[in-house]
C-alpha cells in the first residue's frame, strides 16, 4: 500500500494552502460531501439494504461486516487518482492541489473519530487503536515523508519544483506495481469467497453504486447551483464522490 500512494503523496504541496480563500466555494462543498455528507450516507445504505432489503438474501451474521466494509469504504476520500480525474475533466490543477491538500490535513483527525462514531452507531466494534494505527500507517507518515522527499527534491534541485514532476514519474512504474499487487494479494486471499459468492458480490456493489451516482450529482448539482466554474466544479465531484480505498483495505 505504501508503493502505491507515496509516489501521488509526493506530488501534495502543503504551501498551497495558502490559497485556501480563494473561489472557497468548490472547497466548501468538497469537505462538507466528504465529511458530512458521503460517510453517513454510505453508512445508511448499509444498513438498509444489508439489514432490512438484502436480510433474506445473506446470512444474517455477516450483515455486520458487510456494514462495517461499506462505512470503511465511504469514509475517506480518495488521494491517489484525483490528480487524474482533474486532468481528464479539463479541471484546474492548482484547486485541485488546494483540495487534495486540505482534504488529506482533515483525514488526519477527522476519519478515526467518523468511523468509530458510525460503526459504534451501527453496533460494530473496532478497537479506537486499529483506526488510529491505520490512519497514523496509511495518512500520516506517508504524508510526511511524502513532504519531506518533496523538499529535499526541490532543494537539491535549486529550488526547481519541476524537478518534483520528474522525479514523481520515475516511481510512478512503482505505483502501478503496488496497486497490482495489492489487488492481486486481495483476490488471492479472497477469491474462494468471490468465486463461491458471486451474488453477494453484486449484492455489495449495489449500495457502492448508488452511493457513488447520488454523490456526484449532489456534489454537481451543488456546484452548479452556487455557479461554480466546470474546471472547479468536475474536480470537485470526483473528489466527494471518490473513496480512499486503500485506506479502507488496511
Amino acid at each position: 500500500i505504501w508503493v502505491m500512494i507515496f509516489p501521488m503523496l509526493i506530488a501534495i504541496d502543503f504551501g498551497s494552502l495558502k490559497d485556501v480563500g480563494r473561489r472557497p466555494k468548490g472547497l466548501v462543498i468538497t469537505l462538507v460531501i466528504n465529511w458530512l455528507i458521503k460517510p453517513f450516507t454510505m453508512a445508511a445504505l448499509g444498513v438498509l439494504f444489508f439489514n432490512h432489503l438484502f436480510a433474506g438474501l445473506i446470512d444474517p451474521a455477516k450483515a455486520p461486516e458487510y456494514i462495517a466494509g461499506l462505512i470503511l469504504l465511504g469514509a475517506a476520500p480518495c488521494t491517489a487518482m484525483v490528480f487524474v480525474w482533474s486532468q481528464m475533466t479539463k479541471g484546474d490543477p492548482a484547486y485541485t492541489l488546494v483540495q487534495v491538500s486540505v482534504n488529506d490535513l482533515v483525514m488526519i483527525v477527522a476519519f478515526a473519530p467518523i468511523v468509530a462514531l458510525l460503526l459504534g452507531v451501527t453496533d460494530i466494534v473496532v478497537p479506537w487503536e486499529t483506526l488510529l494505527l491505520s490512519v497514523v500507517l496509511y495518512v500520516v507518515i506517508p504524508l510526511a515523508l511524502g513532504a519531506v522527499t518533496r523538499r529535499r527534491v526541490i532543494a537539491t534541485h535549486g529550488g526547481d519544483k519541476a524537478a518534483v514532476d520528474v522525479f514523481t514519474a520515475t516511481l510512478k512504474p512503482w505505483s502501478v506495481i503496488g496497486l497490482l499487487a495489492t489487488v492481486v494479494l486481495l483476490f488471492a486471499f479472497q477469491a474462494e469467497t468471490i468465486v463461491s459468492n458471486p451474488l453477494l458480490i453484486v449484492l455489495i456493489a449495489i449500495p457502492i453504486i448508488i452511493q457513488s451516482y447520488g454523490i456526484f450529482a449532489t456534489a454537481y448539482a451543488w456546484a452548479f447551483a452556487w455557479k461554480v466554474p466546470h474546471n472547479i466544479a468536475a474536480p470537485c465531484a470526483m473528489i466527494g464522490t471518490s473513496n480512499f480505498f486503500e485506506l479502507a483495505v488496511a
